[in-house]
């Protein structure tokens, strides 16, 4: 898909976002405000699956640091949200730099296991430190602004931070950094004899990766006005995963879509039924067996085959 393509359908797609609302559906609202953050949370993990070829298993460690912060800094220490929600991305990248210092250290299945071992140990702390966290009773009660204390204008929020997020990672991933990104992912001692740093490459993959999972962590904590031990369980690290993979890993669209379909399947589940982990592994089979390019790589095979045609 071209540039100028992408953009129109970008903008189109932007524009029925904004307009949604005036459908005067609250369930609509609040769907697609989860929708919103999840396709966030999803395009950050790309940016490390896709762009680097790095696979981790512990980034919902990042979307809980985002939250687990924001809600602190709003509810206990009455900070704005001015101040809370920037302080709580920032908080989310210098983790992420820390834990990413000592994770590209090592590649493939020893660097995913590391990102585990990581994120588990953030559930741990989450878990234990309960005067601060809530432990297992979750930290509840997040005081958001007054302004942002209906569906609509928190659905109006979410989705200009989630546009602008999404906007800077186009950015970044079409810039020479995200290029110097992809040269690593397919073939990294050859793009290291031709001079490219690829442990501070990946590193700094990592970094952003975990910054924008930050503030999608925090999108989620004043939507649901709570942050909890569940968010940074290695469970929500692989159901974005497989919205990464379900979407398509090497589009950068792919992960958006991912996201979008696998939480309307997981909502329209559990309506009928209490097994949607069944059904999340079985969509994983498809994704592995069938559609190893995602959503995206059909669509892709898809307009192929009818050029041809």
């Amino acid at each position: 898909m071209s540039g100028r393509v992408s953009l129109a359908v970008g903008i189109g797609i932007l524009t029925l976002l904004a307009l949604l609302p005036l459908a005067g559906s609250r369930y609509a609202i609040d769907l697609a405000t989860q929708v919103l953050i999840y396709c966030l949370f999803a395009l950050s993990l790309n940016v490390l699956i896709g762009y680097a070829g790095n696979v981790s298993f512990g980034h919902a460690a990042y979307f809980a640091i985002g939250g687990y912060a924001c809600a602190i800094l709003l509810t206990t220490y009455n900070w704005t949200l001015a101040l809370a929600l920037p302080a709580a991305v920032v908080l989310s990248g210098v983790m992420a730099a820390v834990i990413g210092y000592f994770c590209v250290r090592l590649t493939q299945i020893y660097f995913a296991m590391l990102t585990l071992a990581f994120a588990m140990l953030v559930w741990g702390v989450a878990f234990k430190w309960r005067e601060v966290t809530g432990g297992d009773d979750g930290l509840t009660g997040i005081k958001v602004p007054t302004l942002l204390g209906n569906a609509t204008s928190y659905y109006y929020f979410t989705l200009v931070m989630v546009a602008s997020g999404v906007a800077l990672l186009w950015l970044i991933c079409h810039s020479a950094f995200g290029l110097m990104l992809v040269a690593v992912r397919e073939n990294a001692v050859r793009a290291g004899f031709v001079g490219v740093e690829t442990r501070r490459l990946r590193w700094v993959a990592f970094i952003v990766a975990g910054t924008f999972a930050g503030l999608a962590g925090a999108l989620f904590g004043m939507y649901h006005r709570g942050m909890y031990i569940e968010n940074a369980f290695w469970t929500e690290s692989a159901q974005v995963l497989i919205m990464v993979l379900l979407g398509g890993m090497y589009s950068f669209f792919g992960p958006l879509i991912g996201a979008t379909v696998l939480y309307l399947l997981q909502v329209a589940t559990n309506q009928f039924t209490q097994y949607w982990p069944t059904v999340l592994g079985l969509i994983l089979l498809v994704i592995l067996m069938f559609l190893p390019d995602g959503l995206a790589g059909l669509a892709a095979r898809f307009r192929r085959a009818g050029g041809r045609n």
